[in-house]
């Protein structure tokens, strides 16, 4: 049975797999800003050994026209340490023009993630660099690096502040020239350690980009986000994404995470 957790504000990148690691422990004045930050990551990308999803995406322009994507996701963890290696599977149902695009990750630990996008009209395999990380997503208000998630190791964290729900933590780039973003906070829900929400900051210290977890629901026992919204004040509008037929633990083979299963879905893991 579903329970619903209604939160009102988001998660950090795409949670449809969302782990709630250390799901319910309780919230410690031992925790260290490391800590927390590493508790969340481990929350929003790690539940499970695997997982899969379908979303379905509404994109919305700053004229309230709105594109949609429908899309299977699928993920395996490497190894069993939290925040260690992953790997990513996308596969495109609809619109017909993307009909058959996939996009594979491998989220390596403490180094670039490698990243392949197939475009079925080309037949093509597209490798996306290190510098794209930070890009729209098929057009999306997402970005290629929301997707698969941002090492901890990545930034430096402080705690601005502690509420009865929330660690609030800003986290500054180490290589500022590798992003677009001068900071970013995140608002880490205490007894689930899933971040509910996610601003990102310019230079000037204004907000630009805004995440948020509308809806979030306990499924096997697990906090998962299912309803998010991007929002991007420099070129407005919004993407939603609804998350449905969540599954974890199915065993998925490591082997369909492989440019040759770009081509060719493995159609019996994406039912």
């Amino acid at each position: 049975m579903i329970k619903k957790i209604l939160i009102a504000i988001g998660a950090l990148a795409m949670p449809a797999l969302a782990p709630a690691y250390a799901q319910g422990a309780p919230a410690t004045a031992e925790l260290n800003v490391q800590n927390i930050v590493e508790r969340a990551s481990a929350a929003a990308y790690y539940q499970g050994k695997d997982g899969r999803a379908n979303v379905h995406m509404s994109i919305l322009d700053s004229q309230g026209r709105e594109r949609t994507r429908d899309f299977t996701i699928l993920r395996t963890d490497i190894g069993d340490v939290d925040n260690g290696e992953q790997r990513f599977y996308v596969l495109f149902n609809r619109p017909a023009d993307i009909s058959k695009t996939a996009f594979l990750v491998w989220k390596r630990a403490d180094a670039n993630d490698d990243r392949w996008l197939y475009l079925p009209a080309l037949d093509l395999v597209k490798r996306i660099a290190p510098s794209d990380e930070r890009t729209s997503f098929v057009g999306s208000h997402f970005f290629y690096e929301d997707v698969s998630g941002r090492s901890p190791n990545e930034d430096n964290h402080a705690i601005e502040e502690v509420t009865d729900a929330y660690y609030v933590v800003k986290s500054t780039p180490k290589d500022p020239k590798s992003v677009e973003f001068a900071s970013y906070k995140n608002w880490i829900h205490k007894a689930s350690f899933i971040p509910v929400k996610t601003e990102y900051y310019d230079a000037s210290g204004e907000v630009y980009r805004t995440y948020t977890a509308s809806v979030v629901e306990t499924i096997d026992g697990r906090p998962t986000v299912v309803e998010s919204i991007m929002a991007d004040t420099r070129i407005g509008g919004e993407t939603r994404m609804s998350y449905g037929d969540v599954a974890y633990d199915l065993n998925l083979p490591d082997d369909i995470f492989s440019e040759r299963y770009l081509r060719t879905p493995p159609r019996r893991y994406l039912r």
